[in-house]
């Protein structure tokens, strides 16, 4: 679910997208209603130069960085201690400054040092001028104490359980269990939570000599905003959530949504495709398309083909993992076009020179900023989406589940209903925080109605549960972002909400969206 933001900064979305293939508390209750009178100013945070970046990275060269003490385990607060990595950019016009603007990219588990940088150029002037834009790396991410299971295989692509060409899920399970065993030697993780994560968020406040956060999260970041918003609701000023989870589903109920949502995206793409069937003979209509998608997928999970140029081959499971990535923004739509001719090509046994470029790419590692371990955001997936929530230990359930969803939603072939290393996962520290009705009217979401990562149905969840506390924007546009990705409705309503505090009188329904 990883995004990289800015019209400058497109031609980096590519490989952002394919980096995602390659959510009564014990004793803490004092922790969470801190007085405000002990906070220390923001100066005195020993702001520096930040990190290396990852290679690649666009990093603004005003970005300072800095780090933020907080307890591993919130039920002892003078336990061991873990460190939070911060950034920020500061606003432009301290005579406009507002407050602080905390972002997060979501994934979950995605580093955020650097999301100022990525976010400035999509921001008109009047933001700039008000917000100090705050990054950060959650726990156990990145800067922040980076936790690692030692996992064999580190992409979080390997984490996602398609069954065998025949519906079996003999090797997810057997699969899931030895991951789960690996994360069990690291009794720490069931600490890297969602609700310790915004404990954290607290103490960056706190830290910053902020009395209240403004803040923007995209996709898993919705989550963890509506969590902080829950539980620190008068220190919650301004809310934007984009790409939005149920909290309701977490984490089983949102993962079983994805065929679902896959259903609603593909033929966005397969439109694209099919007004390209000249050149890449993949069908004539979108139907036709899809049919023939299908078909390479179920090929390739019977005979994967080997890669020129790489240690790879090409399953099905890695054309769905390419596929659900190049899906998240509208102008991947021709690449991933692209993608299908290659593979289709590969499976047939004669490559191209351009086929081979195309699926080079696709393969092409994304690095790991220095000092970070490899299978670090994997590590951190799994600790938070198996250690919010429990998830059914019913081992025999799951087949019927995946082959159900199998027949339901064959674009997705049955994985996101099939076991996950969750079901070998220790219990919870805590139950789910509980997410309610009403509150301050502080809270702006944005959905679009074709988002395969997010449903649409997703955000209509999390709207239901907020209830008066938010308005909705609804987008009429494919993909997992809705800011700056072609509707000045939406953007619009972003804006003024960020610039003056007021929502929408209503709901809004967009449907500019300009096409790239």
């Amino acid at each position: 679910m990883s995004k990289t933001r800015g019209s400058g900064r497109r031609s980096h979305r590519f490989a952002a997208a394919l980096a995602v293939t390659g959510l009564t508390v014990l004793g803490v209750a004092a922790c969470d209603s801190a007085d405000d009178e002990d906070t220390p100013a923001a100066a005195a945070l020993p702001w520096g130069p930040c990190p290396a970046a990852a290679p690649g990275t666009a990093r603004d060269p005003r970005l300072t960085c800095a780090k933020v003490k907080v307890p591993l385990d919130y039920g002892h607060p003078d336990g061991a201690s873990i460190e939070v990595g911060i950034s920020r950019l500061g606003a432009t016009d301290p005579a406009k400054r507002h407050g602080v603007l905390l972002l997060n990219p979501g994934g979950p588990a995605l580093p955020g040092l650097d999301t100022p940088s990525a976010m400035a150029p999509t921001l008109p002037k009047p933001v700039l001028d008000g917000y100090d834009l705050i990054g950060f790396d959650p726990r156990g991410v990145g800067t922040s104490t980076p936790q690692s299971c030692g996992l064999d295989n580190p992409s979080l692509a390997a984490l996602f359980p398609y069954p065998a060409a025949d519906g079996s899920i003999d090797a997810n399970v057997q699969a899931a269990r030895a991951t789960a065993a690996k994360c069990a030697t690291k009794p720490d993780l069931r600490y890297f939570t969602t609700a310790n994560t915004a404990r954290d968020l607290d103490r960056v406040r706190e830290a910053l000599g902020e009395a209240k956060i403004s803040y923007w999260g995209q996709s898993y970041g919705t989550y963890l905003g509506t969590v902080y918003r829950a539980l620190y609701p008068d220190r919650t000023d301004r809310m934007i959530l984009e790409g939005n989870v149920d909290p309701a589903h977490v984490w089983a109920g949102e993962a079983e949504s994805w065929g679902k949502g896959m259903a609603e995206r593909f033929p966005d793409a397969a439109a694209v495709a099919a007004g390209q069937n000249a050149a890449l003979g993949l069908g004539a209509t979108p139907e036709e398309v899809t049919r023939n998608y299908l078909a390479l997928a179920d090929r390739l999970d019977r005979r994967p083909a080997p890669v020129p140029g790489t240690p790879q081959a090409l399953s099905g499971a890695l054309l769905r993992g390419v596929t659900y990535a190049l899906l998240l923004h509208n102008d991947t739509l021709p690449v991933l076009a692209q993608v299908w001719k290659a593979a289709a090509d590969l499976a047939d046994g004669h490559v191209t020179d351009a086929d081979g470029k195309v699926l080079q790419q696709v393969f092409a590692d994304s690095p790991a900023a220095p000092g970070v371990p490899a299978d670090n955001q994997a590590t951190l997936f799994l600790a938070l989406t198996c250690g919010d929530a429990e998830w059914s230990h019913d081992v025999g359930s799951y087949a019927q589940r995946t082959a159900a969803d199998r027949r339901t939603w064959p674009l997705s072939a049955g994985m996101p209903a099939n076991i996950w290393p969750c079901a070998f996962w220790p219990q919870p520290i805590e139950k789910p925080v509980a997410v309610t009705t009403g509150g301050a009217h502080n809270t702006l979401i944005l959905q679009n109605r074709r988002d395969h990562a997010t449903p649409w149905d997703s955000g209509v969840g999390l709207h239901r549960a907020l209830g008066d506390g938010a308005a909705f924007v609804g987008v009429d546009n494919g993909g997992h972002y809705v800011y700056h990705e072609g509707s000045a409705c939406a953007d619009n309503a972003t804006v003024a909400f960020l610039d003056s505090g007021r929502l929408p009188d209503q709901d809004l329904d967009c449907t500019d969206v300009k096409r790239p």
